[in-house]
């Protein structure tokens, strides 16, 4: 694997993490801004992080306890970009799952900081 590819992937454990544990700073920090999500033929686009988190627990529905990633497979790379499919699977606090999709996660380098730009999600969110 390269230096590169680490780097993407360490990505997306940076935001599973930030997002589990709830710290909006380390989350915002995960993803470039503008971000983007096309989900349900909708395309979703943040332009700052200020109303990011909000937006994933309403999306997510009362429920959601905290997230996981599985399977994430390298589907594309360059130097300074990384596609990687993904399962994403939520879960309720007894540990029972709400959904399970799939995600195509965009990671690029820009600037020299390696963050999520964009994604597009097969999602059912409640």
């Amino acid at each position: 694997m390269t230096d590169q590819a680490s780097h993407a992937l360490n990505v997306l454990d940076k935001h599973i993490k930030a997002l589990n544990s709830r710290d909006e700073v380390a989350l915002a920090r995960t993803l470039h801004f503008p971000h983007c999500r096309l989900s349900k033929g909708e395309l979703k686009v943040w332009d700052t992080p200020e109303n990011y988190f909000s937006d994933f627990k309403k999306r997510a529905g009362g429920e959601w306890s905290h997230s996981a990633f599985e399977n994430a497979q390298l589907v594309g790379m360059s130097a300074d970009k990384f596609h990687i499919n993904v399962d994403v699977v939520r879960y309720r606090k007894d540990g029972t799952e709400i959904v399970r999709f799939q995600s195509l996660w965009v990671i690029a380098c820009i600037d020299g900081h390696w963050a999520a730009h964009m994604r597009s999600s097969f999602a059912s969110d409640p």
